[in-house]
Formats: structure tokens, C-alpha cells, sequence
């Protein structure tokens, strides 16, 4: 019997993923550990390596197939002795092609269509609460003019007809290159670059619409549509979670960085500029530093809100916010109060570097117990960042620039880096998140204090 290859679940938040290329074909030898496909994940494109042996005898789901579930088979591989005879019965239980065809319409649906109207989105573009997006076959296939002045249908894949509504294309004016004439992906991109609409005289003129979308009103600003990639669908999905049903509260001090930068430049001066331990400090590196010691000395602050109860870490784990292309990600300094400031840069560095190769190992981006986010290095100088579930709290850092202060009745100037921590307020306390900025603040004005 051929062997099923799953959907992997390659994090602990992914339900579904997509299937970004096969690094095999059909009728390739596979040794276990070769690579077969690379799935993009909602934090990474990761590898995905065999773990049987035999011949790829049939790939399921297609390379760029998004919305892949975890655990539904992408391919089958033949064991050795078997053919492509085995193949047909196993493939029975396998992953549904990503675009079937529809039925031919039939005679009576003609005359009198039984489809339930199209939703028409409010003026805006947005999709009334509850709409479908790419649902049933008989709701996502099937669309019955405004007006109801033609009765015939538009096939089209739920994808093709949600990439036409976003960009205001009008189906009836795209030529399907797909089974039986229906419209599918490739037809609407060649619509948006001005390819593939079908001209005004080539088709009976559409009735007006009831209720058009804003998008669709002449003289619409012109513009392009980029597909969200599964990174940008989870962290749209679980930031609009996270402010919906997290509770934030915000905490900010002002922290005065003087000293901070002079020891910083001291340390950078010593440094060996080449070789293996050559390392240049940062102002990131010390905050990471400084944030991991007021944990262990508030860890209160260093908690998980669950249904069963608060989670009280017994490791500080630093999530620290990377940009890489299409999104974010926010790998880890295990253990961070316990290692020392050349460390913290040396790992920061790797692994920011391997993020934006999207080289990370689920391991070194999943399970950090507290996050930092600093823009400081853009000129941000206070924001208040969003915090990522299920942790606690974030803080955000802004960048230091020098302000007018008053010190003992005299007005003076120092260097001011404003921090704002976002709370959870169903396991953070105001109290206890004021105890742990007030500690952040002291380590980080006297940077000696990360010693003791």
C-alpha cells in the first residue's frame, strides 16, 4: 500500500499552511532525510524531510496551494515492488485537487437559477460579518447577475472570484482558461496587468449593480493586488485576537541612557575588531539584558494568562521582534539573564540573520515567555506595541535622543529612551507591572546592575 505523506504541523499555532514547492518530482527516488517539499508556515518556509523510503509515485497537492490542513496528504510514495497500479486506490482518500471542475450547468438552472444571490460588499470593499470567503461549492461557484437580468452563471474558483472583488474586476469581462471555461487565479492576474479582459463589445453590457462596491465605482484609484502570504494571514489573525480579547493595558517610563551608551562605547573600544571573537555591542543588546534581569527580579511579570490558571515561567526567554520580508518573526535568547552581554549580541546577530534567510528552527522562534520590540533604530521615539499570545506582556523601546531634563532644580540635557510595556491585565497587575518597569528602569541607567 502506497504511503501517505501528512501536512505537517510544523508549529504549534499552524492549522493549515501552504505548500510553497516539491523539491521532488513524480517517479524520484526518496532516501529518508531527503527533502521532499518546503512549506510556508505562519512563522517561516521550513523544509520538510521524508521519513520512508521508496519512489514518489504521486504528488496531491499541488506547489503555491495555500490553505493546506495540517495532516491532510500532499503526495504518496510507492514502496519498493509497488507501481502506479496502487496508486488509485490509495489516492481515494487523498487531498481533493485544489480547483476541481464544475458540473456543466444544466438546462433548468438556465431558466430559473436556484443559487443564493451574491453578497454585495458595503461601500468600502469590506465583507459583511459572516460573508463567505471561498465556501461551498454551490455559494463560491455560482454567481447570478444584480438585478437578476441575465440568468446565466460565472464559474470561477473561490480564490479567482475573491482576488476579482478585492481589486474591483467584474468577472463577466474575464475570459476562463480553466475547465469548461471557468475563471481561475491566473486569469484575474492577467486582468490586473491588462491582459486578459475580454473587450466591451465581446460581451453583452452587465446591469448596473444594486449596491456596488466602492472598489468597482469609476474612476477608482488605481492599484495592485498583492496575495497575502500565510505569515501575513496568522499575523493578521492573531494580533486582531490579541487586541479583541487581550486586555492591554500600557506602562511608560523615560530612562535616561548616558551612561549606558558610555559603557557601551568603553566595551566597544576593548573589543578585537576580527577573528572569532570579535563582537560590537548595541543598545538592543542591553535592553534584551536589562529586560531579563527585572524579570527574575519581578517574576511575577513573567506569566501566562490559561483557563486553568496563571502560568509562572521559571526561565526567562527572550522573544525579540525581527523584520524579514512579508512580516515578523521573534526568535529567542533562552536563558538570557543568565548570559553575558557578548553572548546576548553574538546570538542576536545569528539569529536575526538566519530569520530573514528563513533558516530559523521552530525551536529557536517558538516559546519565548516575554517579548521586545525596539524601533528605536528608525527614530520611533514611543509606540506602544501589540502583544503576542500567549505571553504577557511586550515591551517597546524607542530611541534615545537627547531632551531637556531638570536634575536637583537645574535644567539640564541627557540622552532619553522612552519603554512602554503592554500588559495583559488578566495575569499582570498595574502594580506589578510598575514594579518591573521601575526595576528595567534602574538596571538600565546603571548598567552595573546587570552584574548583580
Amino acid at each position: 500500500m502506497p504511503i501517505k505523506v501528512l501536512m505537517p504541523a510544523l508549529s504549534p499555532t499552524m492549522t493549515e499552511g501552504k505548500l510553497a514547492s516539491w523539491k521532488k518530482k513524480e517517479g524520484d527516488a526518496v532516501r529518508s532525510g531527503d527533502v521532499l517539499a518546503e512549506i510556508e508556515t505562519d512563522k517561516a518556509t521550513m523544509e520538510v524531510e521524508a521519513v520512508e523510503e521508496g519512489t514518489l509515485g504521486k504528488i496531491l497537492v499541488p506547489a503555491g496551494t495555500e490553505g493546506v490542513k495540517v495532516n491532510a496528504p500532499i503526495a504518496l510514495i510507492l514502496e519498493e515492488g509497488e507501481d502506479k497500479a496502487a496508486l488509485a486506490a490509495a489516492a481515494n482518500g487523498g487531498a481533493a485537487p485544489a480547483e476541481p471542475p464544475p458540473a456543466p450547468p444544466k438546462a433548468a438552472e438556465s431558466r430559473a437559477p436556484q443559487a443564493a444571490p451574491v453578497e454585495t460588499a458595503p461601500a468600502g470593499g469590506a465583507r459583511p460579518s459572516g460573508a463567505q470567503s471561498g465556501g461551498s461549492a454551490a455559494g463560491a461557484h455560482r454567481a447570478e447577475p444584480a438585478g437578476g437580468a441575465e440568468a446565466g452563471r460565472i464559474f470561477a474558483s473561490p480564490l479567482a472570484r475573491r482576488m476579482a472583488e478585492q481589486a474591483g474586476i467584474d468577472l463577466s469581462r474575464i475570459t476562463g482558461s480553466g475547465p469548461h471555461g471557468r475563471i481561475i487565479k491566473v486569469d484575474v492576474d492577467a486582468a490586473l496587468s491588462g491582459r486578459g479582459a475580454a473587450p466591451a463589445a465581446a460581451r453583452a453590457p452587465a446591469p448596473a449593480p444594486v449596491s456596488a462596491p466602492a472598489a468597482t465605482v469609476a474612476g477608482a484609484t488605481p492599484h495592485r493586488l498583492v496575495p497575502h502570504t500565510t505569515m501575513r494571514k496568522v499575523i493578521a489573525q492573531r494580533l486582531t485576537e490579541s487586541k479583541q480579547q487581550v486586555p492591554h493595558f500600557y506602562l511608560t517610563v523615560d530612562c535616561e541612557i548616558d551612561l549606558l551608551l558610555k559603557a557601551r562605547a568603553d566595551i566597544n573600544a576593548k573589543a578585537p575588531e576580527k577573528g572569532e571573537g570579535a563582537y560590537k555591542l548595541s543598545v538592543n543588546d542591553f535592553v534584551i539584558k536589562a529586560a531579563a534581569v527585572a524579570l527574575r527580579r519581578v517574576p511575577a511579570a513573567n506569566a501566562s494568562w490559561s483557563n486553568e490558571g496563571t502560568l509562572l515561567y521559571e526561565t526567562v526567554d527572550m522573544s525579540v521582534a525581527v523584520a524579514i520580508p512579508g512580516g515578523l518573526i521573534t526568535p529567542i535568547i533562552r536563558n538570557a539573564e543568565q548570559k553575558g552581554l557578548v553572548q546576548i549580541s553574538t546570538e542576536m546577530k545569528d539569529l536575526a540573520a538566519r530569520a530573514r534567510e528563513n533558516k530559523l528552527k521552530p525551536e529557536e522562534f517558538q516559546g519565548g515567555t516575554f517579548s521586545i520590540s525596539n524601533l528605536g533604530m528608525y527614530g520611533i521615539k514611543h509606540f506602544e506595541a501589540v502583544i503576542n499570545p500567549p505571553q504577557g506582556c511586550i515591551l517597546a523601546v524607542g530611541a534615545g535622543e537627547q531632551r531637556a531634563i531638570v536634575k536637583n532644580g537645574q535644567l539640564a540635557v541627557a540622552t532619553v529612551m522612552s519603554c512602554t510595556l503592554s500588559c495583559d491585565h488578566r495575569v499582570v497587575d498595574g502594580v506589578v507591572g510598575a514594579e518591573y518597569m521601575q526595576v528595567f528602569k534602574s538596571i538600565i541607567e546603571n548598567p552595573l546592575m546587570m552584574l548583580l
